[in-house]
């Protein structure tokens, strides 16, 4: 699978598909969606950027780069202990291919470690990649396996995760991951509603990967899952920009303080979705990346503030996200998130 990412950074157990989909506009793949064709179907068309939130995010950047390298040195550092030298980092597509990345920088540049590092593909509903798990117990034994994400939301990734390693013993579905604020895993960087910047774009700072996709005429029985690149989105291209800006940063930044949280995410997204009459939790999205990602390739509906932190500037996309979609902004007195993005049922338009 080609991406803008070196060789040596990681191998993506991906099929290309460039060419063999045609992406979908926002409002057609949310119809689709909501009609109960599964997300994995499908391929979104790329948000491409206005040059005002180019400016949010690179405010974004210049704000959390401190943060995120911190949060990538907590994590990595807690990934050695709980693996030692033999890790195998394996990267959850796309989100995690960026955090995989800066995981192995940081474990060779701290601990002289040239930790192997794969990006393959779970889909919530779907599964996991099982030709790829396959590929990847060829080669390396189960125990050294470490599952990568970008962040944790309310946990239906790893909620799959966990039920699809079953059939996988010895592999650990404790989940690595620079932020948790649904407090559900133990291998963070911080329990706390980080803003990671690289959650602020899709592609363009992913490697120019598209989302992973499963759809039986196109992908095969012993086929990896799939994903298209971007090629013509080179000129934006942010990737190694967003990664050595993070990594520049993984010596000096200070460390964050210890966050406990007193209850799950999930008991709050629930508690969300009963306050405002969503029917399906699923379209309850909590955390900065989540609200992010609603906003740049779901329907929205609303958007959700934690009340005290309308001016952060950790927010900023957000807001600009928001008015360029004409989506309300709402201030609301969330206790794990930051942000919570709420989609649209389309039923009740």
């Amino acid at each position: 699978m080609q991406s803008s990412y070196r060789a040596e950074d990681v191998t993506l157990l991906l099929k290309d598909i460039t060419g063999q989909v045609q992406p979908l506009e926002t409002k057609e793949r949310e119809k689709r969606i909501q009609s109960g064709i599964h997300y994995c179907e499908m391929l979104p068309a790329e948000y491409v950027p206005t040059s005002k939130y180019i400016e949010a995010y690179e405010q974004a950047l210049g704000c959390e780069a401190d943060h995120t390298a911190a949060a990538v040195r907590r994590c990595g550092n807690k990934i050695v202990q709980e693996k030692g030298e033999d890790v195998v980092l394996v990267s959850l597509a796309r989100a995690g291919l960026p955090i995989g990345i800066l995981l192995k920088w940081y474990l060779k540049k701290e601990y002289g470690l040239e930790a192997p590092h794969y990006g393959i593909s779970i889909i919530r509903g779907r599964g996991i990649d099982r030709n790829a798990m396959s590929y990847l117990l060829s080669r390396y034994q189960a125990s050294s396996l470490q599952m990568v994400d970008g962040w944790i939301g309310k946990g239906a990734i790893l909620k799959e995760l966990c039920r699809e390693l079953e059939g996988f013993p010895g592999v650990s579905a404790e989940l690595a991951v620079l932020s948790d604020p649904a407090n559900l895993t133990r291998l963070c960087g911080t329990h706390e509603d980080l803003l990671i910047p690289s959650s602020c774009l899709n592609c363009t700072v992913s490697g120019l990967v598209s989302r992973t996709f499963l759809r039986s005429d196109i992908i095969g029985p012993e086929d990896f899952h799939g994903a298209a690149f971007y090629g013509e989105l080179k000129e934006q291209d942010r990737s190694y920009e967003f990664l050595n800006a993070i990594a520049s940063r993984l010596e000096t930044a200070p460390d964050l303080p210890e966050k406990i949280l007193s209850h799950s995410g999930l008991e709050e997204a629930q508690d969300i979705a009963d306050h405002f009459g969503v029917s399906n939790i699923n379209f309850v999205k909590p955390g900065i990346g989540e609200a992010t990602r609603v906003l740049l390739r779901r329907l929205p509906w609303k958007v959700l503030v934690r009340e005290g932190e309308e001016r952060s500037g950790e927010l900023k996309h957000l807001y600009q996200l928001a008015r360029e979609k004409g989506v309300e902004v709402e201030s609301y007195p969330l206790q794990n998130y930051k942000a919570c993005g709420i989609i649209k049922q389309l039923a009740d338009a």
